[in-house]
């Protein structure tokens, strides 16, 4: 009877741990979010993130939660010289958390690790010209985006970025919308919607954004949106997400529509802020 039972056993178990990992997983996460939030952290917070002090103090509160969370699962490592301070970890956790209030959120499940840069970093980066030879070359950036566990940041473009609130650049912001964006595989600028929000309608606004800014690009006409964002769809909602967080009120204004799916979306108002 032995032989027959062990895998009877072994496969119990395993469906017991499958099915109770992500109850498990939650309980871990609110007794997090039931710590309390130390001051220094607090005291970073509203040096380093100054629209902290215009959110509703629900928003704050939920914030700082979700602050917690992300320290104790994410992991930070300093490259070129970088020490991983406090500050460097709650200047990016606070404005990557942004991203997640009001929402169902399983905390950026694929990241894993957070790669920090003093400044802008060196990328090298293979291409074809247009008689298909291949050659490389090195591009600078300030931040990246990869699906398969890591993000990588410049200091310096992140205080800049949480510094200037009124911009519309944020590298922090944009590269974890990309996270969002690949929760459901490759990032091509349509993330996880909820359940009442249309994938119709939202293709419909941001594919005639997206047309309107590769026109924008293409003759050097204004706009209120990066011309990186005209680079492919992707990046439009990325560069799209900034510019919700940072000018609310003038992407209300200029594009209701667009607004509108990312108030959906984000579940907040940055224009009432």
């Amino acid at each position: 009877m032995l032989p027959y039972v062990l895998p009877i056993v072994i496969g119990l178990i395993l469906f017991g741990y499958s099915f109770g990992k992500p109850y498990w997983r939650e309980y871990q996460r609110n007794k997090i979010k039931r710590r309390p939030f130390k001051k220094q952290w607090r005291k970073i917070i509203q040096q380093r993130m100054p629209y902290f002090r215009q959110m509703p103090a629900d928003l704050q509160l939920q914030l700082k939660q979700h602050i917690q969370v992300f320290l104790a699962e994410k992991h930070f490592i300093g490259c070129q010289g970088v020490e991983i301070t406090d500050e460097i970890r709650i200047t990016i956790a606070a404005q990557a958390c942004l991203l997640l209030l009001n929402r169902q959120t399983d905390y950026y499940p694929k990241l894993q690790t957070i790669l920090v840069y003093p400044s802008a970093f060196i990328k090298k980066q293979q291409s074809v010209n247009v008689d298909g030879v291949h050659y490389q070359q090195d591009i600078t950036m300030t931040g990246e985006s990869w699906n398969f566990g890591k993000i990588v940041l410049s200091w310096q473009a992140t205080l800049e970025g949480a510094e200037i609130i009124d911009d519309g650049h944020n590298v922090v912001i944009h590269e974890f919308a990309h996270q969002l964006d690949q929760e459901d595989g490759s990032a091509n600028g349509a993330p996880i919607l909820a359940k009442d929000q249309s994938y119709q309608c939202w293709s419909e606004v941001f594919s005639a954004q997206f047309s309107l800014l590769q026109q924008q690009a293409s003759t050097g006409t204004p706009s209120l949106f990066d011309y990186y964002g005209a680079t492919n769809p992707a990046e439009f909602f990325a560069v799209a997400s900034e510019v919700f967080f940072e000018r609310a009120q003038q992407l209300n204004q200029q594009h209701p529509k667009l607004y509108q799916q990312l108030r959906q979306y984000y579940q907040v108002d940055p224009v009432q802020w």
